[in-house]
């Protein structure tokens, strides 16, 4: 029986590919840190679906806590075969501004924590004659972002490396995706204290479910990088070819603080 793992799983984007997994027959194993939400999802996939949902509260911007989530599926025996790092965030201010522990736990749980969880699955992925890696990234990743400068790095570094671990596992069974979508419907922007932006963003969000349809249908396809929305994948092509000093004054008054 096999069961698809998903970080940040309780909310949002997340929530939504749960729900799209679970309506495809998957089982889920489902961590975030609010366990209210998570005991919710649960109950929400086994009534509407009739497939098993289990759950783990656990913070990924702790230490330790990708060891805890392969303790945790280890002890009961769960067999995975998708796993989708889909936790993460952003912060809006300018580098010297902002309080760098806080830069420093977003970029563990945006980089650190998505690295150890792929490390730590990789065997027990490998089992399967076919199975599936989905990192979440961002059209950030494709440009350097003032006043989004770590979150922009740590989204390219998402997309950097799973582009090359891609082709390390070539023949292995494992097709690894990066998912990199524009703003989306998900509170993005006040867990990243963008507030004053939110005129901007609301123009451009798109609907989770919509965004979530994408990725998994792309990750099935074996998809290297998944762009939801038109608009995103010409943003996208064209920040590989204007220049790049054009690229970060467009991002720097679009994103500039008063």
């Amino acid at each position: 029986m096999n069961y698809a793992l998903i970080t940040g799983a309780s909310k949002g984007m997340g929530k939504s590919m749960a729900l799209i997994l679970a309506s495809r027959n998957y089982n889920l194993l489902l961590t975030a840190r609010s366990e209210k939400d998570l005991q919710e999802l649960k109950h929400t996939i086994s009534d509407l679906y009739g497939v098993k949902a289990e759950y783990l509260v656990a913070d990924l911007s702790v230490p330790g806590a990708a060891g805890q989530i392969k303790q945790w599926y280890t002890a009961g025996a769960y067999n995975i075969s998708i796993l989708i790092n889909n936790a993460g965030y952003g912060l809006w201010g300018k580098f010297e501004e902002l309080n760098i522990g806080e830069q420093l736990n977003m970029l563990y749980v945006n980089n650190t924590a998505l690295i150890e969880l792929t490390y730590l699955l990789l065997p027990d992925l490998k089992k399967h004659t076919s199975s599936f890696i989905l990192n979440v990234a961002s059209t950030a990743a494709y440009q350097a972002v003032p006043t989004l400068a770590l979150y922009a790095a740590s989204k390219a570094f998402v997309l950097s490396f799973t582009r090359a671990l891609r082709y390390e596992l070539k023949g292995t069974g494992i097709s690894v995706s990066c998912l990199s979508p524009g703003p989306v419907d998900t509170g993005f922007s006040e867990r990243a204290g963008m507030a004053a932006l939110s005129h901007l963003t609301e123009k451009f969000n798109m609907l989770p479910g919509k965004v979530a349809e994408t990725a998994i249908d792309g990750m099935f396809k074996g998809k290297a990088e998944i762009i939801p929305g038109l608009l995103n994948r010409i943003t996208a092509a064209a920040n590989r070819i204007l220049p790049k000093s054009f690229i970060e004054n467009t991002a720097g008054r679009l994103y500039r603080q008063k």
